[in-house]
């Protein structure tokens, strides 16, 4: 019989502590007056009834989930523009406090529902009053349209248990291409977008003072 409350807690402290880090990023580049490549960054721990369900599906007994559910603690970091994505792995990949076990890209090649995201995976040392337990966390990094995408797929397919309706599945691919032209176009014009963000802030600095 698992413990839930104390088989969840380290996920819920490395989730809390990855929070805290990776927001950091975004605050060091914004004392540099740079881009910032992350737009803000959220997570969570995976509920126990979807955690029972995944071991279910993926027939993994209940004393091995610690090792083969990479997502029981996920953090999503989102970006303004698809550029920006490579440059937050690039900065994951440069830390030293946890170590990257795999990485696995739906961008360069999207998933056939049209689901797009940058997935790291890490494993992360959790310190304990019984020393250090170090546990697996994903790491999902997107853009702001593919979140809005991706959050609208979920609900759907939790809805259906993944068997859309012909018409569903062809509008929600439609969606994700509607998502990746909007990046493309975002892209175009990010320089633009950045001087007026610069300018806007500046104001607000100016009003402020």
């Amino acid at each position: 019989m698992v413990n839930w409350d104390d088989f969840l807690a380290p996920y819920k402290q490395a989730v809390e502590e990855l929070k805290v880090k990776l927001k950091g990023m975004r605050t060091q580049f914004e004392r540099e007056n740079t881009h910032s490549p992350i737009e803000f960054v959220t997570g969570r721990v995976k509920p126990v009834a979807s955690i029972l369900d995944k071991a279910a599906s993926k027939n993994i007994p209940l004393e091995r989930i610690d090792q083969e559910i990479q997502d029981i603690a996920g953090l999503r970091m989102m970006c303004q523009f698809v550029d920006d994505i490579m440059k937050v792995v690039q900065l994951l990949r440069q830390r030293n406090d946890f170590e990257i076990v795999e990485e696995r890209d739906y961008i360069s090649h999207k998933k056939a529902s049209g689901y797009r995201s940058y997935h790291v995976v890490i494993r992360y040392p959790v310190q304990t009053i019984h020393g250090e337990k170090k546990i697996l966390v994903e790491i999902q990094i997107r853009t702001l349209a593919m979140n809005f995408w991706a959050t609208i797929e979920h609900s759907l397919n939790y809805k259906y248990k993944g068997q859309f309706p012909e018409d569903i599945r062809l509008r929600l691919k439609r969606a994700a291409e509607a998502a990746f032209l909007l990046d493309e176009e975002m892209s175009k014009i990010r320089f633009e977008i950045q001087e007026a963000q610069r300018v806007f802030l500046r104001k607000l600095e100016g009003q402020e003072e």
